[in-house]
């Protein structure tokens, strides 16, 4: 059975940084795996993803000047470096993956984790 399981999120002040992991289990992932979050009265919305090889990466633009996607194969896990944190980042982030090489739509990812609270304070 494949299960993604993320970790890492928490309540930190606006300015400070988090790292997020997803770790699967039951396979290996070759293709894209990415983040999504969704927050309170909002439908879920498109982060980041990254290849199965490393080499292509995706990032909603808000984020791609304080936000790093990267994986480790070896270890079947996914990180989103989180630094320069502001309120609007607070939401619930899912852990994703896609047998596409890359992915940026919720409808092409065929596997999804329960996500992790990440809240900001001002």
């Amino acid at each position: 059975q494949v299960h993604l399981v993320e970790s890492g999120g928490g309540l930190v002040q606006a300015g400070g940084s988090l790292r997020l992991s997803c770790t699967a289990s039951g396979r290996t992932f070759s293709g894209a795996m990415g983040w999504f979050r969704q927050a309170p009265g909002k439908e879920r919305q498109f982060v980041a993803a990254i290849s199965g090889n490393r080499r292509r990466t995706a990032m909603l633009d808000s984020v791609k000047d304080r936000f790093t996607v990267y994986r480790d194969n070896a270890q079947n896990t996914l990180y989103l470096e989180m630094n320069s944190l502001k309120p609007e980042d607070t939401a619930m982030y899912y852990c994703a993956a896609s047998g596409r090489t890359i992915a940026t739509v919720e409808s092409e990812y065929d596997y999804w984790g329960r996500g992790t609270q990440v809240t900001i304070s001002s």
